[in-house]
């Protein structure tokens, strides 16, 4: 109806055409706490059902709804409930409501009353009060040895008392129901006028009371499908209805059905209620179009600043494309004048070594050696910086300067100058050359022990003419 519609209410009440409730599973022989005690004594008086005394079957009973007020204040009426007393049959029973797990089927339903007399089934006025009873069975034999375990295990806690019936209940509409503060109740047909009394329903989010009265939902068009096996809730308000308590507990809350319009809850109060809520049907129109118009406004002025957004944002993109591109030259155009410095670094160096290298040519040639000698053992002194270079020229100028072959020669015996024709001359030659070898050699290591021993003087300086004696030692004075 429009006001459900209105009131927010379409979606729950598509969505809740339905509802499931919970009784206990009981056998006949067995024995319940004395809540139960009038759920049993129905239960004895009733017969086994049809194709009894199967070895394969376990027979079950339980009742599975009462007329009247349940305790989620869903109402059934006496004669909805008698058009459904029959739909229960052939359906399926399964565990946990998981319709992929049957366990066995309903085989029968009936109707009896609060004294367990069954009532027959060609009767045209029911009682206002009765039970619909239904029969079932499970299937104990299986050829799967788990299986086979399971449903034993099932069975021995069904007798313990741990498990109850849960049934399904579809159904095609609703009236309201309604008990006033004398206890009086009355059904209220459900129409576009009283649609509004939806949104006070438990069942849909409501209170389930409006103006002093409390309303339940009188369910129409009844269809009982499928029944599980659930275990015992936890919390006892799970338990939506347990068929021989609710109206033992709630006996005031009992409604006696009238036919739908005698009971209008006061014409005036309706009628105040219907005009009130016209009148905000209207407000909430216009309220409506003028919250569209600030939208559309709204909307405007917004789409407008987006578009000034995105004009801003694509001149700065444009910027910055700009800025990357001169980042990009600037980085090339240093990158090649870094090529450059290096290329004339090489070029400057190179010029530098040659440079070197004539000069420590010349310095060699300066202090005795022959040009093609100072110039094959010049890349000999590469590793020497300038200070130990000139350490060993110096004391290679000294040695030439104080010995020469031709003053050596000078100083013999004319019979021993002829090396030809004279073996003692070749020999004191030979004699002469080795002392000059030995004389240079110990001048040398005089020279290194100099360097050494001026170490008081300055660390670093002995430090490089040691090794300047070290290396001539090693790569001239054994050649």
């Amino acid at each position: 109806y429009n006001q459900e519609i209105l009131d927010g209410l379409s979606d729950i009440i598509k969505s809740q055409a339905s509802v499931a409730y919970c009784a206990p599973a009981v056998l006949i022989d067995n024995v319940y706490d004395s809540s139960l005690d009038i759920v049993l004594g129905l239960i004895k008086k009733i017969k086994a059902s049809s194709n009894p005394n199967q070895v394969d079957l376990y027979y079950l009973k339980s009742v599975l709804v009462s007329t009247g007020w349940n305790k989620n204040d869903d109402v059934f009426d006496p004669m909805q409930t008698w058009a459904a007393r029959s739909t229960p049959e052939d359906k399926q029973f399964n565990f946990m409501h998981n319709e992929n797990d049957i366990i066995g089927h309903i085989t029968g339903s009936y109707a009896v009353d609060r004294q367990g007399n069954k009532i027959s089934a060609s009767e045209t006025n029911p009682p206002s009060e009765f039970d619909i009873i239904t029969e079932a069975v499970l299937y104990n034999s299986w050829s799967n040895p788990e299986n086979r375990q399971r449903m034993q295990n099932i069975i021995s806690e069904i007798q313990d008392g741990k498990w109850f019936v849960s049934m399904e209940c579809l159904f095609a509409g609703f009236d309201y129901a309604v008990i006033d503060q004398t206890g009086m109740s009355k059904v209220i047909a459900r129409n576009e006028e009283s649609a509004f009394l939806t949104k006070h329903l438990r069942a849909y989010g409501g209170t389930g009371e409006y103006e002093g009265y409390k309303i339940g939902r009188s369910l129409k068009d009844i269809s009982f499908s499928g029944k599980g096996l659930v275990s015992r809730p936890a919390n006892p308000r799970s338990v939506i209805l347990d068929s021989s308590k609710a109206f033992s507990q709630n006996a005031n809350n009992r409604i006696s059905f009238v036919y739908k319009g005698d009971f209008n809850m006061s014409d005036t109060n309706l009628e105040g209620q219907l005009a009130d809520l016209q009148e905000t049907v209207a407000s909430s129109q216009e309220e409506t179009n003028t919250v569209q118009a600030e939208a559309e406004t709204v909307n405007n002025d917004v789409a407008d600043q987006v578009s000034a957004l995105e004009s801003t944002i694509a001149e700065k993109e444009l910027a910055l494309k700009t800025y990357e591109e001169k980042i990009a030259a600037l980085e090339a155009t240093l990158a090649s004048k870094e090529k450059e410095l290096n290329d004339l670094s090489i070029t400057v160096s190179g010029m530098m070594k040659k440079e070197k290298d004539r000069m420590r040519k010349e310095k060699l040639v300066m202090a005795g050696f022959e040009d093609s000698e100072a110039e094959e053992t010049l890349s000999l002194y590469d590793p020497l910086n300038d200070e130990a270079f000139e350490a060993v020229v110096a004391v290679m100028k000294k040695k030439m300067g104080d010995k020469s072959k031709k003053q050596f020669q000078e100083n013999l015996p004319k019979d021993e100058v002829n090396e030809s024709t004279n073996p003692k001359a070749e020999l004191n030659t030979s004699e002469a050359s080795e002392e000059e070898t030995s004389e240079l050699f110990e001048e040398v290591k005089s020279t290194e022990a100099t360097l050494v021993d001026a170490s008081d003087v300055n660390d670093a300086l002995e430090a490089t003419r040691a090794s300047v004696a070290e290396w001539l030692t090693e790569n001239v004075l054994r050649k």
